[in-house]
């Protein structure tokens, strides 16, 4: 960029603000391509955060007494009229206002099923259960609204605004070079993205335990992950739970690279705010606004979306190369509301549970053994399920189940362990190819998704190669860091393990210290809590500090 180009760029946004389009079309002199920029650098002024309206409050007395099929509701306060279909546990809701022009809906007496509503106005039709008009067919579809229960088993109608922000300002697809895009999964939630010359690493969680020490890595991660992470242009984290937002992992970055660019969204709940107290020092932190892209080059952007359920505190990620889509949703619960873009050419998202101490942690009552397991059980497969009918919606070209790879090690954490079961991946893409054509990936650390090969052709066997690394007698299983150090020559899998999950490669001798980190981990937290229940043989590894 030359000297004065920044200077250019200021006096040409100055000049769209304050101008019309009309102003523009009545000079002789301007062109359509005026008028073009006129109307993007608009669009750049007008640009807004996302922002979420909640539109209608329902008590949880109303909620039980929610029928089966169409319910209406008006808004005391503002007068305006929802419409509400509940079939078994399902909820769907919408404005009560006709697209045509703003009819009022009353039910149609017509419809036996009790599944469409009639406009006044013109008598259009409009099937809630699938929210698309009926009279006159294949004509539109509904806007549908957010419905949200509350900690109280009340109901909250919710509006997304705008609802689908990844639309503007769109790009069309261009073809990639084999190599040009490279995801590789190092472990967890941690990907690294090669995108063009640019590299971006979503959540890296790469050593130490989360939760205090009740999570550790299940995976080794490769054994250059940490010049992996000083190599990158900018990191996206999703939220502040340490699984995602490790302070140990950053603190090891920030002794290298202070000033590397970290993106988080404008979460109520502050991601950074104990920063401070962690003595981490990073200098480069943005927080940036919900619903707007954020441009990286000029073939390089990213958007980052609130959850739906818990917008205080969760979020997700659009990255786009090229028009080409890669949509992590982390471990939102309903990602945008349940709005989000179609025929992405990736999607990532969490798939194991197990992340509350509920039921674990009661007794008494109800919370007997077989209640538990029954009760773990079903939310299991309710995940499952929900994963599997959101990948079969959404019908992205290749779906990557991940985020859920960590192990409860600690010795007071072995009942919570064995009782807490987590899915399987394999499983949920069984589930997912009964009922779609999409592509799953379960990757291991250090394999490599290379998108550009994907898209030209998934049946590549080259390209299955590169998804499906093959497990080999040198691969091995994440040790229990709470018993003493076994030598690397004698490390081997556990024969409990199955062979398809939970594995990693073994490092390079020059790259030997992750374990030995780990068990260094250990060490300290003993020794800071007065735990001796296990043998003395944990103790720091050489040539490393110890902590004061």
């Amino acid at each position: 960029m030359g000297a004065n180009e920044p200077q250019k760029r200021y006096e040409q946004l100055l000049f769209f603000q304050n101008t019309r389009p009309e102003e523009l079309a009545d000079d002789g002199q301007a062109s359509k391509r005026d008028i073009s920029s006129l109307e993007k650098w608009r669009g750049i002024f007008n640009n807004t955060e996302q922002t979420t309206e909640i539109l209608l409050c329902l008590s949880p007395v109303e909620v039980a007494n929610l029928k089966e099929g169409i319910n209406f509701f008006r808004n005391k306060s503002t007068g305006k009229d929802y419409i509400l279909y509940k079939s078994k546990s399902r909820l769907r809701a919408c404005k009560n206002v006709c697209k045509h022009q703003g009819g009022l809906f009353i039910k149609d007496i017509e419809d036996l099923a009790g599944r469409s509503v009639r406009c006044t106005k013109h008598n259009w039709k409009l099937d809630v259960s699938t929210m698309k008009y009926i009279n006159p067919p294949e004509s539109f579809c509904q806007d549908e609204l957010v419905v949200e229960m509350d900690e109280n088993n009340g109901l909250l109608l919710l509006e997304l605004n705008p609802p689908n922000p990844w639309d503007s300002e769109p790009r069309s697809p261009e073809e990639l070079d084999f190599g040009e895009v490279q995801i590789t999964y190092l472990t967890h939630a941690c990907m690294d993205l090669k995108l063009g010359d640019k590299r971006m690493v979503f959540d890296p969680w790469l050593m130490g335990p989360a939760f205090a020490r009740g999570w550790w890595l299940l995976h080794e991660p490769p054994s250059d992950w940490l010049e992996r992470l000083c190599q990158a242009d900018l990191i996206y984290i999703s939220h502040l739970h340490s699984d995602h937002l490790s302070y140990p992992t950053l603190k090891k970055l920030a002794g290298r690279r202070p000033d590397i660019p970290i993106y988080v969204g404008n979460t109520e709940r502050p991601v950074f705010w104990n920063l401070n107290q962690s003595g981490v020092q990073l200098t480069n932190i943005n927080v940036v606004p919900f619903g707007i892209w954020q441009q990286v080059d000029k073939n390089l952007r990213f958007m980052i979306l609130m959850d739906g359920v818990h917008p205080e505190m969760d979020t997700c990620i659009i990255v786009e190369y090229k028009g080409h889509k890669i949509l992590n949703t982390v471990d939102c619960t309903r990602p945008n509301g349940g709005r989000l873009p179609m025929k992405v050419a990736l999607m990532m998202s969490d798939f194991a549970g197990g992340a509350s101490g509920f039921p674990m942690t009661f007794s008494g009552g109800k919370f007997t053994e077989e209640w538990k397991a029954q009760f773990i059980k079903t939310e299991r497969k309710k995940l499952l399920n929900y994963k599997a009918q959101l990948v079969k919606n959404l019908q992205p070209r290749i779906y990557c189940p991940f985020a859920g790879y960590f192990v409860e090690s600690h010795p007071s954490d072995k009942y919570i362990k064995e009782t807490n079961t987590k899915n399987d991946p394999n499983e949920l893409n069984n589930l997912i190819k009964k009922n779609s054509d999409v592509i799953t990936w379960t990757p291991r650390p250090g394999a490599t998704l290379d998108l550009g090969r994907m898209l030209k052709d998934p049946t590549d066997s080259n390209f299955q190669a590169l998804m499906n690394i093959r497990i080999t007698e040198e691969t091995h299983v994440n040790p229990d860091p709470w018993t003493p150090f076994p030598p690397r020559s004698g490390f081997s899998r556990s024969e409990a393990e199955p062979r398809n999950l939970h594995v990693y490669p073994c490092a390079s001798p020059k790259h030997s210290g992750w374990l030995e980190s780990q068990h260094c981990w250990v060490s300290e937290l003993r020794q800071s809590i007065g735990d001796t229940q296990r043998p003395s043989t944990l103790t720091p590894c050489k040539g490393r500090k110890k902590k004061m």
